[in-house]
């Protein structure tokens, strides 16, 4: 068990801005930074961070919560997990309290498996390293290759004895279950017999995007025509070859840096860009790239740029990848090496600026190379020329912005030496094809048209909610402010009638909403409100303050995302037009005392409504004598509802 002194460090030293800037990409805004969700698809963002508070909330999804409670959501860890993540990330010392065997029996699978993996990183690293075999073969290749000892080191490159279980033999003579090593594939169990998976190879740990080891990549040198030239880790509880790309934990920060993502199609690829110094490039590590890989990139940039080798063949079938990455929205562009060379070789034997400018003037886009690549072979056969032109209008049809559908339009028209009208109405025809749009109905007349405002299906509000939400919120960010309050107090005037007279009252926000609450004996309907509640009058009572960070991280998942949710309420306004639609927000003019009155008085006048409609509902039934009775309790009601709205100055 991590200590309770580690964990208090953790959330003291750790920085929500800083933590989340490696897996989204944010952009200031006022004192708070937003970008998109990291858990939908969206493309204008709705993902919110606040440094003040130390929380974020992601509109889109509803999910919110604290540094821990991202890491637990997005990147799947357990608690202590995340604990000893940002541990790691700040060089905080863990302290661990001893545990029991039984307590190390039920550590759970996926932890075992990572266990696993990341011994068997670290065995290949030392194997490739500090044995003879390692260095003589599987160092010499990444020395051919041009890597040096730094590249080796970050990447984490290593080496599988040429031994049929020499790996096995040493993890379980460490300690490490058979189970596992089946699982995550690096061990191969027949009968009673198990071999190393990976035996004889060079090997290249894949990584998620927080830096955990997922599976492995090998390549075998010898000239085994039976043998595959590479060998991944099986799919396993860890490892989605699907979902993962190479190197995105290297290259996170610089592509949102860089508002930029160079894909490659091979390990030793991303590896030399690096070396060269170019380091927002990832790979899909050979397999056909998929959308979850695409969206993977999305959260970091907008922007692809795909490199292909000068093999041609091997470009025409790696290029149905762009029609995905237009699809999630995406800019793409395409840069190809010259004949004989790939990313590897090319940033081997060029300078850092040469790669740069090379990059930089060959880049191309995604029409513009699709036109260059099957032009030649299309120009003088009208039927290839056609199905190119159908081809490019297919790919334009996967674009969901309409602006940069018609851009592209213009543009194949310009290179192709056709009309935009009839690419138009083959994108129309392509479109309705795939559900994306209904056929054209006959047009009328323009002055016979009639535009029908759509109807909005009307939902009923919870006021008696919000009001009891809009409570917590001014308990959590005014609790302790002390404001001079006007309060209405009933009075004997000149004539005898009890009439409402303001008057001053100093009081800190709490007490005023815990004793004008207890005054009017309001308990709250929602059982979340009123355990928050509870919680925050007993610890603004007992301490005279609340630490809202400190006061987060002590909340179960339930409340604290109740609470992150009210907390950040204030930043969704600045991503909406809020004003527009009436919804009535605190201004900078309005006074902390006039919001908390009007809350209060408001939550007034609704339990008002509700009594006299529970009174007028008693009325149908009763007899004569309660009948009389509840209307007079109505009529009495009624007057204090008027003069309720007379402060709230709302017109009856």
């Amino acid at each position: 068990m991590i200590s309770k002194n580690t964990i208090d460090q953790v959330f003291e030293t750790a920085r929500v801005e800083e933590v989340l800037g490696d897996f989204v990409q944010l952009k200031k805004s006022g004192s708070n930074f937003k970008g998109l969700s990291p858990f939908t698809d969206e493309r204008s963002p709705s993902f919110m961070v606040s440094p003040v508070k130390q929380i974020w909330k992601d509109f889109s999804s509803g999910k919110g919560g604290n540094v821990v409670a991202f890491l637990m959501e997005h990147e799947h860890f357990t608690y202590p997990e995340a604990i000893k993540y940002l541990a790691k990330k700040y060089n905080i010392e863990i302290e661990e309290t001893e545990q029991s065997d039984e307590q190390k029996q039920q550590a759970d699978e996926r932890e075992s498996m990572y266990l696993v993996s990341e011994f068997a990183s670290k065995y290949f690293q030392n194997t490739l390293l500090k044995t003879e075999q390692g260095k003589a073969i599987g160092l010499s290749y990444f020395k051919e290759r041009g890597f040096t000892d730094d590249t080796i080191k970050k990447f984490e490159l290593g080496y599988c004895l040429d031994e049929w279980d020499a790996f096995t033999s040493e993890a379980i003579r460490k300690g490490y279950q058979l189970n596992f090593l089946e699982k995550t594939g690096l061990t191969i169990v027949k009968g009673e017999k198990q071999f190393d998976r990976f035996k004889g190879r060079v090997m290249f740990p894949i990584h998620s995007m927080s830096g955990r080891v997922l599976g492995f990549g090998g390549r075998i040198l010898t000239n085994d025509k039976k043998a595959a030239k590479y060998l991944n880790s099986p799919e396993s509880e860890l490892y989605h070859k699907s979902k993962v790309l190479y190197g995105i934990n290297y290259a996170k920060q610089a592509i949102a840096k860089e508002d930029n993502c160079y894909l490659v199609e091979g390990y030793t690829d991303v590896i030399q860009f690096h070396q060269t110094g170019i380091e927002n490039v990832v790979s899909s590590s050979g397999t056909a790239l998929t959308t979850e890989q695409i969206r993977l990139i999305n959260r970091l940039t907008k922007n692809i740029t795909v490199l292909f080798d000068g093999d041609a063949a091997g470009m025409r079938a790696s290029i149905r990848g762009i029609d995905l990455i237009l699809e999630q929205g995406m800019n793409v562009k395409v840069c190809m090496f010259p004949d004989g060379e790939d990313p590897d070789s090319f940033a081997r034997k060029n300078s850092l600026t040469e790669l740069q400018e090379y990059l930089e003037e060959n880049a191309k886009d995604f029409i513009e190379f699709k036109a260059s690549l099957l032009y030649q072979d299309a120009k003088n056969d009208p039927v290839k020329r056609a199905t190119l032109i159908q081809d490019m209008v297919s790919s334009i049809a996967k674009i969901p912005n309409q602006i940069q559908q018609e851009i592209y339009i213009q543009e194949c028209s310009r290179i192709m030496h056709i009309s935009e009208e009839v690419l138009f109405s083959t994108l129309s025809q392509i479109l309705v094809k795939e559900g994306k749009a209904t056929p054209a109905a006959p047009s009328k007349p323009k002055g016979m048209e009639v535009v029908r405002e759509p109807e909005i299906p009307k939902t009923k509000v919870d006021e008696q909610f919000l009001l009891e939400r809009k409570i917590i919120s001014l308990l959590l960010l005014y609790g302790t402010v002390e404001e001079e309050f006007e309060d209405m107090v009933l009075k004997e005037n000149e004539k005898g009638e009890l009439v409402m007279e303001p008057e001053l009252q100093k009081a800190k926000v709490f007490q005023k909403i815990f004793l004008d609450l207890q005054e009017d004996e309001v308990a709250f309907t929602n059982g979340l409100f009123q355990e928050l509640y509870t919680m925050v009058i007993s610890t603004l009572n007992e301490e005279g303050g609340l630490s809202l960070d400190v006061f987060v991280n002590q909340l179960n998942s339930e409340l604290s995302g109740e609470v992150t949710t009210i907390l950040m309420e204030e930043e969704q306004y600045t991503l909406h037009d809020w004003e527009r639609m009436e919804i009535m927000v605190k201004t900078k003019d309005m006074s902390v005392a006039r919001l908390v009155e009007e809350t209060i008085l408001a939550l007034r006048r609704f339990l008002i409504n509700q009594k006299i409609e529970e009174l007028s509902n008693i009325i149908k039934e009763a007899e004569e004598e309660d009948r009389i009775s509840a209307i007079t309790d109505i009529m009495d009601y009624q007057s204090l509802k008027m003069l309720l709205s007379k402060k709230l100055n709302r017109v009856m």
